[in-house]
């Protein structure tokens, strides 16, 4: 699933295409979950914003398209609209055709009035490279919970847009087992940095491709030659030698060292 990094450079290649520009035509698979993309024809945009792992595109009548991308989804501008896994598209003023492309359909478009959101959007954490993201404000967050740290995580509410691979390589870099409950205030600090490095390395990359992922240039990222512990489980241990191990976590799999991330 596309996590901050990957949704941060969709969004920073689309915001020039779109900005200024406005619908003239669009279409949907007959799926509820993106019909809502042929409300917004006769609207401009006004900017292209991202929350957590959501892309939310201003239009000037004062509502928002929300768009959560799932595990496979894209968007790219197009030439063919004849694609199967086309899910919706929008024609611009100037041509261009934006197009959602969705192939296990796991994503979904949403129309609010800005700001007034609804389900995960509305309450997600802080935005983690921003000054909202405080080191006592996530310390209170962790530990009003009983829950797993990456559990935690996951669940966008302590911090927004970190998913199962920042979350592991987050808590790597910080020494701490994914699968512990409560955290020092000293550990918390390390997590606070680490999140903020793991995500301001991978923005800078371009996003991790794995599978899918592909920015809205088609491009794949190239974070993933930068991971140290997702999805090495099997390989020696960057600081230690010793060999990741791999278990599941509440349902999803994590990497981890049993030498640097002790229990």
């Amino acid at each position: 699933m596309p996590e901050l990094p990957e949704v941060e450079s969709i969004r920073r290649q689309l915001e020039p295409l779109l900005a200024g520009r406005y619908v003239i035509e669009a279409n949907s698979h007959p799926s509820g979950k993106f019909t809502p993309a042929r409300e917004i024809v006769g609207l401009g945009f006004e900017a292209v914003l991202r929350r957590g792992k959501y892309l939310l595109f201003q239009l000037d009548n004062g509502t928002e398209m929300a768009v959560h991308l799932g595990m496979t989804g894209q968007l790219l501008p197009l030439h063919d609209l004849s694609d199967p896994h086309l899910r919706a598209w929008w024609k611009l003023d100037n041509n261009l055709i934006l197009g959602y492309r969705d192939v296990r359909r796991f994503g979904r478009i949403r129309i609010y009035l800005s700001g007034q959101y609804e389900g995960t959007l509305k309450d997600l954490g802080p935005e983690p490279l921003s000054d909202d993201f405080s080191i006592d404000q996530f310390y209170a967050s962790l530990k009003r919970s009983n829950r797993k740290i990456k559990t935690q995580l996951l669940s966008q509410r302590p911090v927004a847009g970190v998913g199962n691979i920042y979350a592991d390589e987050a808590c790597f870099k910080a020494g701490i087992y994914p699968g512990v409950r409560k955290l020092t205030k000293a550990q918390t600090v390390d997590l606070y940095k680490s999140i903020r490095q793991v995500l301001t390395l991978a923005v800078e990359n371009g996003g991790t491709t794995l599978r899918d992922y592909v920015n809205a240039e088609g491009k794949q990222g190239t974070n993933q030659f930068y991971l140290v512990c997702y999805g090495r489980h099997g390989e020696p241990c960057v600081n230690c030698g010793e060999v990741l191990r791999r278990t599941v976590i509440d349902g999803r799999g994590t990497t981890f060292c049993g030498s640097c991330q002790r229990r």
